[in-house]
């Protein structure tokens, strides 16, 4: 049976974030409804669903309204979740199994600010995370509103942006709160170059797409130089009054843009079981 909701929306924090109210994610949704889900994400970047019960399918099913479902973008020679598990489907789990294996990636410690697969031709649009399992402390997620963030950069580094490229790059067996050193070279690193400031293809924005993580450098730009500019850029885009926290609840299904939004994970203690799943939706190739 078809569910027609008006949207009850509660902001969850001045930069970014809102709940949505009473709506049943399992159940087919009318398309007015969609429409204005679609019109919530994009004012508010990311977007909350409490107290959801959701199997994979339904999971699935929801992101496709958005989108177009996309592969899980880790390598099938670096998965560690079960063959079973629908292709789509990323486990982001600190748990083992019986043989004391991992079922899923990343699984545990702080992880920074990133914009995820970046480092593609074709980053995913969206992602959407359900919560299984949190510890009771800890593991949070954070957002960021980098539209707020190019917004509030200097006019002359705005200025100084057009034009420029950034390197972004992943390597899978790196950890997640460090900066890789690419003076070795790329090779067995996935990279890509995008422009440094893209303009977002349904708002028409501007938004820094530059994050600590996964940009390795400016491309056109002497080391120095441009280690000075990303360190103002990284600043830029974790500024606190643009970050909203989530404390996750079992649950909880948060989807965000993945093109104005960085998103990073706070420490928890490993003896505390984790257990997530994400899927992501497709999106096009970022242009400046």
């Amino acid at each position: 049976m078809a569910v027609t909701e008006t949207l009850r929306i509660t902001p969850l924090a001045p930069a970014l974030g809102a709940e949505i109210h009473d709506l049943d994610l399992s159940q087919e949704l009318e398309p007015a409804t969609v429409d204005a889900l679609m019109a919530a994400w994009h004012r508010h970047i990311v977007l909350l669903f409490r107290n959801q019960d959701l199997d994979e399918a339904a999971q699935v099913a929801f992101a496709g309204r958005l989108g177009q479902v996309a592969e899980r973008g880790r390598p099938s020679a670096l998965r560690k979740e079960d063959a079973a598990l629908n292709t789509t489907f990323t486990l982001v789990s600190n748990v083992r199994d019986e043989a004391g294996r991992l079922i899923g990636s990343l699984p545990e410690g702080e992880m920074w600010f990133h914009h995820d697969t970046c480092y593609t031709e074709v980053p995913h649009k969206g992602s959407f995370l359900y919560a299984i399992d949190v510890p009771d402390e800890g593991g949070d997620t954070m957002f960021t509103n980098m539209y707020a963030a190019y917004d509030g950069l200097p006019r002359e580094t705005r200025d100084r942006l057009q034009g420029l490229s950034a390197l972004q790059v992943y390597d899978y067996d790196r950890p997640l709160a460090q900066r890789i050193d690419v003076s070795g070279g790329l090779d067995g690193i996935r990279h890509f170059t995008h422009p440094a400031v893209i303009t977002h293809p349904a708002t028409g924005a501007k938004a820094l797409y530059v994050n600590r993580l996964m940009t390795a450098a400016i491309d056109g730009l002497a080391e120095a130089e441009s280690e000075a500019l990303l360190a103002e850029l990284f600043a830029a885009g974790e500024r606190p009054d643009i970050i909203y926290q989530h404390c996750w609840r079992p649950g909880d299904l948060i989807l965000w843009d993945n093109l104005c939004s960085t998103h990073a994970r706070t420490h928890f203690e490993p003896s505390q079981r984790r257990l997530l799943r994400r899927c992501v939706i497709r999106g096009t190739r970022p242009q400046a």
